[in-house]
């Protein structure tokens, strides 16, 4: 099922009640429904202006102030039963809302705007003044006062003071609360509907002993209707009734059931949320299960993930794990039932790709009774974080073993020094001696891989760019080569050329590359390294006539810790080389790359500025 912002508007704007949206400074009219419209007395020429000048008629009411204020603070503001003069087609109209102001926040939790939901209660209070001021007149019949009651558009209920009984109720109240005329009139309220007694019954005591009007918004009311418990939402004023010595002997109660109104907004609320996660979060799968029905709700995004198409259920899903995770998605609804949140990661399997990685989460939401009904969640593909992970854990176990290797034939050769230290060997010490610095050299190497990486991930390693002659630069480069392989090398191209850049790095680049090419490639005849002026860059390409790279290698020769030997040779290196080389190149604005092809050889290349 895909969710869209045409639902999420066609929603808004199909609801009965005012609903619209203010953004920024300005308070701009961003959005305003059918009712909003019809409520101010415009038409959508509103939209897009000043909130001021879109109802100037406003100017001195305090509304705009209000919406300022939610805007500043962050906090909501709500009303009941509030006056608003509004100028329609020329004349004054006097309203009354019951609404909210409610801020609107962006992705980083910044106030963009205000949200006001609203509902146009001027019947309900007019009614109920018309009501209280019949009823505080002795001279009305109670005839007429009935009648009012019958008639009004509105859930209403009379109830006596002094034993609580119900004197008089219309058929709106009746509907309200799921009850027969016989059932209510004649009995004690809270004997009639004792599912209410316990949060509204002290409610109506505090009425009669203040004498002070109690209203409420979207007040949860529970009923039993037919015999099913449920919930219901209402927006309701108890109004004490005084005689002529100011004594209070009746309750009015006055409703309105807003259930609809607060079910819409609520799924407006849900989709926004699933709409945001869709859309802000391209790589985020959402999708909804609900537990009566097994019905299984997702988005295109997730579909694609799980490797699935359509309308899906739970259980293909679940075919798609590998079989020793299917009895993970089981238990983690098993627990989300108490705990309300899922969870865990799956592997999955899809017809001609490779297994991937699939991160579940979801908040499980429930009914009035207490039992989880549905769950809201998201699958994210965390294959490439697993590989990361892998590859973290393989580096560990290499850099161990790589560290290890030159500490204990360092460790030998000072061992056997220190022992002829008295007597020093003329023919052995200057062999231990070099096999020190060797293997010292191998350690230096080893952790300045290390550290280069490090100070790379943080950002941290700082570019000294200056000219220099190129042809100069792999001279010295050459001369840091291992001696055995330096007949191999050859230097060709425009040697000659200037280029501006960190000429340490760089050596240090040309210096890994031509290694490669040496431990890679021991048998080729010869390296070259070739200089070509391209225009405002040079380019620089080190090339091999070794065994060359299998072609699904070489996306990959770049990344951290990858050593591209697939022969099973043991071959040294913490597989930081070709990825520091990289991220160097691509500070100084270059690009690198590798083309090879299996039996012929290698070219690595990388490009510089020209001065």
């Amino acid at each position: 099922m895909k969710l869209n912002n045409e639902i999420l508007a066609g929603l808004i704007d199909g609801s009965p009640y005012p609903i619209y949206l203010i953004l920024g400074e300005e308070l701009t009219v961003a959005v305003a429904n059918a009712a909003t419209l019809e409520a101010w007395g415009k038409d959508k020429s509103v939209l897009g202006k000043p909130f001021s000048e879109a109802l100037p008629e406003l100017k001195d009411q305090p509304f705009e102030s209000l919406l300022r204020k939610v805007m500043q603070t962050g906090e909501p503001y709500r009303a009941v039963n509030d006056r608003a003069e509004f100028l329609i087609n020329g004349k004054k109209k006097v309203s009354y809302f019951t609404f909210s102001y409610q801020p609107l926040k962006d992705e980083q939790g910044e106030i963009i705007g205000v949200v006001c939901y609203a509902t146009d209660v001027t019947g309900l209070v007019e009614s109920a003044a018309e009501l209280t001021e019949s009823y505080h007149m002795l001279e009305l019949s109670e005839l007429r006062f009935r009648n009012l009651i019958q008639q009004a558009p509105f859930a209403m209920c009379v109830i006596s003071v002094s034993d609580l009984i119900v004197t008089d109720l219309n058929e709106s109240y009746l509907e309200l609360v799921g009850k027969t005329r016989a059932q209510l009139e004649g009995f004690r309220i809270w004997d009639a509907v004792p599912e209410a007694a316990d949060t509204y019954g002290p409610i109506m005591q505090q009425v009669i002993a203040s004498n002070r009007t109690f209203s409420a918004k979207e007040a949860a009311v529970p009923v039993v209707k037919d015999g099913v418990r449920e919930l219901i939402y209402v927006d309701f004023t108890y109004e004490p009734v005084v005689d002529l010595s100011g004594e209070v002997t009746a309750v009015m109660v006055l409703g309105i059931d807003v259930s609809e109104k607060v079910n819409i907004r609520r799924a407006t609320e849900e989709m926004e949320e699933r709409i945001r996660l869709a859309v802000d979060a391209g790589d985020i799968g959402t999708y909804e299960y609900r537990f009566d029905t097994d019905d299984f709700v997702t988005t295109e995004r997730f579909n694609e993930i799980v490797g699935l198409s359509g309308s899906i259920t739970r259980e293909d899903l679940i075919n798609q794990y590998h079989p020793d995770d299917r009895k993970l998605s089981a238990q983690a609804l098993q627990t989300a039932k108490a705990a309300g949140r899922i969870f865990y990661e799956a592997r999955l399997f899809q017809q001609g790709s490779p297994m991937k990685w699939v991160r579940f989460q979801a908040k499980v939401y429930y009914g009035s009774d207490g039992n989880p009904t549905r769950t809201l969640g998201t699958a994210i593909d965390i294959t490439q974080y697993k590989a990361l992970q892998q590859q973290k854990d393989d580096f560990i176990s290499i850099a161990s073993h790589e560290l290890k290797t030159p500490i204990t034939s360092l460790k030998a050769a000072l061992q056997l020094l220190s022992k002829m230290k008295e007597q020093i060997n003329p023919v052995l010490f200057p062999k231990l001696l070099d096999q020190a610095m060797r293997n010292m050299a191998k350690i230096t190497a080893l952790v300045d891989d290390l550290l280069d990486m490090s100070k790379l991930s943080q950002a941290q390693i700082e570019l000294k760019k200056a000219s220099f002659h190129i042809g100069n630069m792999l001279e010295n480069s050459c001369c840091l080569i291992q001696d055995s392989a330096q007949d191999k090398l050859q230097l060709k191209g425009d040697l000659e050329l200037m280029v501006h850049a960190d000429e340490h790095r760089i050596e240090q680049v040309i210096v890994n590359l031509v290694n490669n090419a040496i431990k890679y490639a021991p048998d080729s005849a010869q390296i070259l390294v070739d200089v070509k002026n391209e225009g405002d860059v040079v380019k620089v390409t080190v090339e091999d006539f070794g065994p060359g790279i299998a072609p699904e290698r070489l996306s990959q020769l770049f990344d951290r810790y990858y050593r591209a030997d697939a022969s099973g040779k043991q071959v040294s290196g913490l597989g930081l080389g070709l990825y520091i080389s990289a991220e160097i190149i691509k500070r100084h604005g270059g690009e690198i790359g590798v083309e090879s092809i299996e039996g012929q050889g290698s070219r690595f290349w990388f490009t510089l500025p020209l001065s």
